[in-house]
């Protein structure tokens, strides 16, 4: 039987797309003499659709392209994903399914078992878990259909799960497994998927087929790397990773001896991490209809990363910079910034704020006379900035791109409604030690960031003399105790007894806690961690823990 593997970028809501998308493959298998066509999980309504699934016509469009799916499948069977109705009062309204169509209609629908409810997966909110399960029997084979993550409870050693789909179906002899899927990018998932994958193979000795969606959807970004393991557990094809990819395979490969054969690809994490933020940033403006950005160029590091990722994704001409000094900006900081676009071939311009600045202070001295100067007028330049930024934004329609990293997301070091404003945060889950890794990733094959930019001491240069060390601890260390509290969710005991300082550890963690009032009111961070601001880390903005 030969089938074909269709990795496709769905946009949430967009059904006639979706379904073009879709068509264009069926027939492309068709042409390839295709038995099959997998598609991935929720691909008619795009994934995570959240609570778009409580409107009832979104339902009924979904519906509508199973049903104009299913009049292609007379010539092909076809797998797809998409919500389906609980007929039943009681439990949730709707199952996440997995139709299987052919001759023209729906022969078999598979709901998934397993509904994750952890880090940026709500799926219990929706869904009703199935608690049934029949194998299809097709082309001489019977297989088992599954859904994201059903294969991941392999023999019940979950602690999330009490059931394990694949044990409920191997008494019926299935002889092939495919898993339709939306599985996120992090940069450890890959890797991670594979050894599941693998897993599956070897516990119930049957080839699969694992079909991943891939594209943004504002901050979770899936990265594809769909698989065809054979029964032996070698990998006969990983598809590519951050872009659309088809192509058709045949069942014989899978039962054959392919222990020569290793497909993986190599995983590197900066390569990764590049990767996903470009097409973060690109899906983010194309499925929104925009089509340029507008960023605040400062001469450090993080702006000068979010520049060049930008003009890689959108376009240089479509990038443009805005270079605002006041009194405390050096001149190598615009020189190195005007130095940057030109590397890039992007548009700037030069906007002082000294005189902007002047007229605040003046309009503000009755209320701050007999006061010193501290961070009240640091924030004043700002927020004077991003209303500048707005301004423009405003006028021409561009998107303002947000340039703070994790570790000053974290920590609090930024203004709201200054530095902190944009539609997008491009790097806000990207810490300051890996910033500084991409930029010499981006540089690999000649200097586009220039080195003095990635060599300079890091300064936010709201004051004479200005260091980020001045507030914070070395990024070499803030970074190690930022990790681990926020991704492996350690507490203060733990850290500490890792050889990390007690007092700053404890001044380390209430900063990130105090200053989650900030993270709610800022731009949406592109997900490239196990554990990102956003949807996936809730925590309460009234709270008092580690003090």
């Amino acid at each position: 039987m030969k089938i074909a593997l269709a990795q496709l970028n769905y946009h949430i809501g967009n059904f006639t797309t979706n379904l073009q998308k879709m068509k264009i493959r069926v027939n492309l298998a068709k042409d390839q003499h295709a038995d099959l066509i997998i598609f991935s999980e929720l691909a008619v309504c795009g994934y995570p659709p959240r609570d778009f699934l409580e409107f009832p016509d979104f339902i009924q469009q979904s519906e509508k392209v199973v049903k104009a799916l299913a009049k292609l499948s007379n010539n092909i069977a076809i797998i797809v994903g998409a919500p389906t109705v609980n007929p039943q009062p009681e439990g949730k309204d709707l199952f996440n399914s997995a139709y299987f169509l052919f001759e023209g209609k729906v022969q078999h629908i598979a709901h998934k078992a397993l509904l994750p409810t952890y880090d940026i997966f709500d799926e219990y909110r929706y869904f009703e878990p199935q608690t049934n399960f029949k194998v299809i029997e097709f082309k001489n084979e019977r297989i088992a259909l599954t859904v994201c993550e059903d294969i991941w409870n392999i023999g019940n050693e979950n602690p999330l799960y009490t059931i394990c789909p694949m044990d409920e179906m191997m008494d019926q002899q299935p002889t092939l497994c495919i898993n339709i899927s939306a599985s996120p990018f992090d940069y450890t998932h890959a890797e991670e998927r594979i050894k599941i994958c693998k897993e599956n193979v070897a516990r119930y000795k049957l080839p699969m087929l694992y079909c991943n969606q891939v594209g943004a959807h504002t901050e979770v970004i899936f990265d594809g790397g769909s698989l065809v393991i054979d029964q032996n557990g070698h990998v006969v094809d990983e598809m590519p990773y951050f872009r659309e990819a088809f192509a058709v395979y045949d069942t014989g490969i899978l039962k054959a001896d392919n222990k020569h054969r290793n497909n993986e690809r190599p995983k590197d994490k900066m390569q990764l991490m590049h990767h996903a933020l470009l097409l973060g940033i690109k899906d983010y403006f194309d499925k929104l209809g925009f089509k340029k950005a507008i960023l605040g160029l400062s001469g450090g590091i993080d702006s000068a990363l979010t520049l060049a990722l930008a003009a890689e994704a959108l376009g240089k001409d479509n990038v443009r910079s805005i270079l605002m000094p006041s009194q405390f900006s050096s001149q190598h900081s615009v020189d190195d910034s005007v130095t940057l676009c030109h590397n890039l071939g992007s548009p700037y311009d030069l906007i002082g704020i000294n005189q902007v600045y002047q007229t605040y202070l003046q309009l503000l001295h009755p209320q701050f006379e007999d006061t010193e100067f501290d961070v009240t007028e640091e924030n004043l330049q700002a927020r004077i900035r991003g209303v500048i930024l707005m301004a423009i934004s405003n006028k021409f329609g561009y998107i303002v791109l947000n340039t703070s990293n994790k570790s000053e997301a974290a920590v609090g070091y930024g203004t709201l409604y200054g530095d902190m404003c944009g539609g997008l945060s491009v790097i806000g889950d990207v810490y300051k030690m890996e910033v500084y890794e991409l930029a010499r990733y981006i540089n690999r094959n000649g200097e586009i960031i220039p080195n003095n930019i990635i060599e300079k001491a890091p300064s936010a240069e709201l004051r004479p003399n200005q260091k980020d060390s001045d507030s914070l601890p070395d990024y070499a260390i803030l970074d190690q105790i930022l990790f681990q509290y926020i991704e492996r969710r350690q507490g203060p005991k733990a850290i500490i007894k890792m050889g990390f300082d007690e007092d700053l550890v404890k001044r380390v963690l209430r900063l990130v806690n105090i200053n989650e009032y900030k993270r709610y009111q800022t731009a949406p961070m592109l997900r490239v961690s196990t554990k990102a601001f956003g949807m996936g880390r809730r925590m309460p903005i009234v709270a008092k823990y580690l003090g």
